[in-house]
């Protein structure tokens, strides 16, 4: 049985959410909720979001018609998930969802529902202990790691790199202030190309632990570009990862992306097919 949750209830609903993210992620698949959407229900809850429970074993979370959906994978085979998506679809309105790993049974749902596959993002992954080239750095810029006073020129770069990106280009002082209140934040981490008079890119790193670490976001600002700036600022992540004695890392790029799969690719990075997440959407 699905019910929605009220958001004046209690806040045992995030015990569901937790509960199945667990086994999804115990499973050794992909995180149901993505960043924004764990770190939208950690600081707002269901402010602005709508929820939908089926028992402790699924769920169906909606916000500014993207929907984020996952079942228990002990729980599967039982017509939950297709519960879950008949209430969160509903409609013929715009709506979007993703599938992580590219599951056959996301894709029967979102066609009964009249979404079509829209995007694709790749997981790409490197053994850190692989050689690298040496860092060259050009001349009138500094790689260095976040300081006090750069936050306004990296919401600047990061606005102005990712203009046409749906997620990423809509950072602002309040997201990126919940990103750096992170346990994982490391201001070391987060390096930026500094010229002197404001900043050319970033390449912000994540470790998400002692395995595993990851090219977050390299942002080049337009007006930069041309220069080499982001396979510089990329490596320079690189050989800061593998200083931290990460084995892996990975990251994650839009398919269709070709310039900045060239340069990964140049960097030892690979995609396997179960690596691809797929985003279906209703217009």
């Amino acid at each position: 049985m699905v019910t929605r949750v009220d958001g004046t209830a209690d806040e045992s609903w995030r015990d569901v959410l937790e509960a199945v993210r667990r086994a999804v992620l115990a499973a050794d698949e992909q995180d149901p909720l993505d960043e924004a959407a764990r770190l939208r229900v950690k600081h707002h809850g269901l402010d602005g979001s709508t929820l939908w429970l089926a028992g402790e074993d699924g769920f169906a979370l909606a916000h500014d018609g993207s929907v984020d959906l996952a079942v228990a994978p002990g729980a599967r085979g039982r017509g939950l998930g297709a519960g879950l998506a008949a209430a969160a679809l509903a409609g013929d309105g715009p709506a979007s969802a993703w599938s992580h790993n590219d599951h056959p049974a996301a894709a029967v749902l979102a066609e009964r529902h009249g979404l079509r596959r829209a995007r694709e993002l790749w997981v790409m992954r490197r053994p850190a202990d692989e050689p690298l080239p040496d860092l060259v750095v050009p001349d009138g810029v500094e790689v260095r790691g976040y300081r006090d006073g750069d936050r306004d020129e990296v919401l600047r770069v990061n606005a102005a790199a990712f203009s046409h990106h749906p997620e990423q280009g809509s950072m602002d002082a309040e997201d990126l202030a919940g990103r750096m209140s992170e346990p994982w934040f490391d201001p070391a981490g987060l390096l930026v190309a500094d010229t002197g008079s404001g900043l050319h890119g970033f390449h912000w790193t994540k470790q998400h632990s002692s395995d595993v670490g990851e090219v977050y976001v390299v942002a080049i600002d337009p007006a930069a570009q041309g220069r080499g700036l982001g396979r510089v600022l990329t490596l320079a992540g690189l050989h800061h990862l593998r200083g931290l004695g990460v084995g892996e890392v990975i990251l994650y790029v839009e398919s269709d992306n070709a310039p900045a799969v060239r340069v990964y690719e140049g960097l030892g990075f690979t995609h396997a097919a179960r690596d691809t997440h797929v985003q279906y959407r209703r217009p």
